[in-house]
């Protein structure tokens, strides 16, 4: 196997889903897929704890954290102020070549089918939130986002087998755009606080 980064390797996979919510992981197997040493998966253990990803339970493992919706709950409380917050900020900052690529992933987020791939829409999804991220000009700002979207994606990925609508991942981002175009600051921060108010309903409608 190449040489990965094993921290992002399991990153991914909990996020994914590929690791499910509660599966203990296994310190010497996961080295042992690697061909690596058992201590960089320990550090990578630690670094997943940080995140909340993981939970380390002494004298008995390592085990991937549940969805707590609680905790759900207050994340999205957060998101919801600091994600228009970004949005606004990118308005006059963001790039012509950053606009453009926002623009192709509308189009593409904007041709995917009911029964296509959720897993590309999510891509997308998270590949225009990280230009946002990017293009908002406040480094905390962004690092901070970039932590809580780890969590909002995993979400998504536990969650959807329940969705059967992909416009919402592209009707707001359409507003967003075009509030950009025109540099309207309070748009632009409304369409990404609807954005996620949309989303959180579909959450509750699939799974309550």
């Amino acid at each position: 196997m190449k040489k990965v980064d094993i921290y992002e390797e399991l990153k991914n996979r909990i996020v994914k889903n590929e690791y499910a919510p509660g599966q203990v992981l296994n310190e010497i197997e996961i080295s042992k897929e690697f061909n690596i040493s058992r201590t960089p998966v320990r550090n990578a253990f630690q670094r997943l704890e940080m995140d909340m990803l993981l939970t380390i339970v002494p004298r008995y493992g390592v085990q991937v954290s549940f969805i707590d919706f609680t905790n759900m709950k207050s994340l999205f409380e957060l998101t919801r102020v600091l994600d228009p917050m970004a949005t606004r900020e990118a308005v006059h900052k963001i790039s012509k070549v950053k606009l453009d690529e926002l623009r192709d992933i509308t189009e593409k987020l904007s041709n995917i089918k009911e029964d296509d791939d959720y897993q590309t829409a999510i891509d997308l999804d998270e590949a225009f939130h990280s230009i946002i991220m990017d293009s908002c000009g406040n480094p905390w700002l962004r690092s901070t986002l970039k932590d809580l979207h780890i969590h909002t994606e995993r979400l998504w990925h536990y969650c959807n087998e329940y969705f059967n609508d992909v416009t919402i991942f592209s009707k707001r981002f359409k507003k967003i755009i075009e509030a950009i175009e025109i540099g309207d600051e309070n748009m632009a921060e409304e369409n990404a606080r609807l954005h996620i108010d949309d989303y959180v309903s579909k959450v509750k409608e699939a799974l309550f």
